[in-house]
């Protein structure tokens, strides 16, 4: 059995993470991490096959008695948790086979293009005031000044929350987040908890304010499924908790790893600002580039074959999205940022039945704001190092220093 040699809480993996892919890939088969104790796909052909098989599944309860499920848990320190277990361990991201169906299909008309393509107007008035501001400073730290608070306006507005408490919410989906990274430790553990228990005392409020007066927004359609027997009431809490979780952290990554590509590729910022047709295009490529959310589990559900192995039921997987996107047998010039690239596909969204419910929204959102910021910062440039985050649950850039105007 092959053995992993793999740390991604290594001081410079966060900044650099590309080699100790490339390592893994050119290990054979699915080398064996101890760290994670299970087996990962680096590779584009094999992380697909992954992802699509519906024989890997996100939550052991699929293959194995109540008792194992505990003792993973408690493996895991994933247990004592009781808003977490409650509310975050039962979401639809760890949820499978029909009760998985049955939760995407209540939210989904709500993250179609055509649904989001309404919010355009919202997120460019908002983009547009966040720069009235922020311009006349010359300079700032993108990821705390701008990227960290336009998806919580957004992911907001969409669910019917007070834009007030966008700041709060992206702080405890941080918190929440980052619990599911290598590192558990009881200081994180006791974070994650309270801000699950804070999240599920806001929307039992707004599950409250909407029963008695709907309005457009996601709340209150959520409200009519509950109603029509589509969904428990903890089911729908889960739901739009795990909507704002996945709406926060993974577009702020992106959208500093994002700039961070296009500041350090000079040529492409070049060519982007000559021909603004290409924004789609150079959105798609930074989350090929640099995926916000590198890593993901599975577990095999049945005995069975796949990536040229037999494996035991009950065996894990650990899918490595971001590594699979530098793959170079699935991408020429895997390692350069090329926004004109096309097709791309990427898999930073996922693949298969867990596949990202809001990367329409998340695309549009890095649309608007790129676009914005390049047509009214000509000076654009970076003002000092970035600081990137450590860890394997997530990949972006902390702070990164960015001059505005000359």
């Amino acid at each position: 059995m092959t053995v992993a040699v793999f740390d991604p809480l290594a001081p410079d993996f966060g900044a650099d993470p590309w080699p100790a892919y490339d390592a893994l890939r050119a290990q054979p088969g699915l080398p064996f991490w101890p760290g994670f104790d299970g087996h990962l796909a680096v590779r584009m052909a094999d992380v697909r096959a992954l992802a699509l098989d519906r024989r890997m599944v996100r939550d052991p309860a699929a293959f194995a008695p109540p008792a194992e499920v505990r003792r993973l848990k408690v493996a895991g320190n994933f247990h004592d948790m009781p808003f977490h277990e409650r509310f975050v361990q039962t979401s639809m991201l760890d949820t499978d086979g029909p009760d998985h169906d049955r939760l995407r299909r209540a939210v989904f008309p709500f993250f179609t293009k055509t649904r989001l393509e309404a919010l355009r107007g919202f997120v460019t008035a908002w983009v547009g005031g966040a720069l009235d501001r922020l311009i006349p400073r010359g300079r700032i730290d993108f990821v705390a000044d701008l990227a960290a608070l336009l998806p919580g306006q957004v992911i907001g507005h969409l669910i019917g929350t007070d834009p007030a408490l966008a700041p709060r919410m992206t702080e405890w989906s941080d918190q929440v987040v980052s619990y599911f990274d290598i590192d558990r430790t009881a200081a994180k553990k006791a974070r994650a908890e309270e801000a699950t228990r804070l999240f599920a005392v806001l929307l039992e409020d707004l599950h409250a304010e909407r029963s008695a007066r709907p309005r457009d927004d996601l709340m209150s359609a959520m409200i009519g499924a509950e109603r029509a027997g589509l969904l428990t009431h903890d089911e729908l809490i889960a739901t739009i908790m795990q909507i704002l979780h996945a709406g926060h952290g993974s577009t702020i990554d992106v959208m500093g790893s994002g700039l961070h590509a296009l500041l350090t590729h000079p040529d492409q910022l070049a060519l982007l600002r000559a021909d603004p047709g290409l924004m789609p295009r150079a959105v798609q490529e930074m989350f090929r580039f640099a995926a916000p959310l590198p890593f993901f589990h599975r577990y095999a559900a049945q005995d069975l074959a796949i990536c040229g192995q037999d494996w035991a039921r009950g065996t894990k997987f650990g899918l490595l999205y971001a590594g699979a996107n530098r793959d170079p047998a699935a991408f020429a010039r895997a390692d350069a940022f090329d926004i004109t690239r096309h097709p791309n596909l990427h898999l930073a969204f996922g693949a298969g039945p867990h596949v990202c419910l809001g990367n329409n929204l998340a695309r549009l959102n890095m649309e608007v704001l790129f676009t914005a910021l390049l047509a009214r910062a000509p000076d654009l440039a970076p003002a000092g190092a970035p600081d990137w985050k450590a860890g394997l649950q997530a990949h972006g850039p902390r702070r990164l220093p960015l001059r505005l105007a000359a």
